[in-house]
């Protein structure tokens, strides 16, 4: 599912995708992928490998918002890291568990209630099959990747959403031990 902004400077699309049922951790950490690279999706929008590389450069982990249900009013933590692989758009992040809504979420994704991830994004480049119908997007432009409730490509999921003993939530072993 594809939702649109109205045309103009703010021109913004999103793209849902789900979150697996996982042991959901007390301190609110998770990762996966957001987004997954040669797949259409069910709005027939297909994302190619390397179309997020310049927005993460222009961007930065700091200037891609993690959002509640692309609303910009609802930040509910952040990402700590966004890294195209050969797969898609991986993703860790840490909810801002001082933050109500965010201690909802966390709980709702714990019961399993909530299982999807959705970027909000520009189209820079794209190109659409004329006989297919599908949208080829190869260049992105990045704003905000949200939990939500309804997913767009049901193959991307997180992976694990763990508790750690540190304070230190980008540890990369601590995620191995967990």
């Amino acid at each position: 599912m594809r939702a649109r902004a109205p045309a103009g400077p703010c021109d913004r699309e999103s793209k849902f995708l789900p979150l697996p049922p996982a042991r959901i951790g007390l301190n609110g950490l998770f990762e996966g992928y957001a987004s997954l690279f040669g797949i259409a999706d069910l709005g027939k929008d297909i994302v190619e490998r390397g179309a997020f590389r310049e927005s993460l450069v222009r961007r930065g982990t700091g200037g891609i918002k993690l959002l509640w249900q692309h609303d910009p009013a609802e930040p509910i933590g952040r990402w700590l890291a966004l890294t195209e692989d050969s797969r898609g758009l991986f993703v860790r992040g840490q909810l801002s568990l001082a933050v109500a809504r965010a201690r909802e979420i966390h709980a709702l994704m714990r019961e399993g209630a909530v299982d999807g991830l959705s970027i909000g994004f520009r189209s820079e480049r794209a190109r659409t099959e004329p006989r297919s119908g599908l949208r080829r997007l190869e260049r992105i432009d990045l704003w905000e990747i949200s939990i939500v409730t309804f997913p767009m490509l049901p193959q991307a999921r997180i992976s694990a959403v763990k508790a750690l003993r540190s304070a230190q939530p980008s540890s990369h072993a601590a995620f191995a031990h967990a």
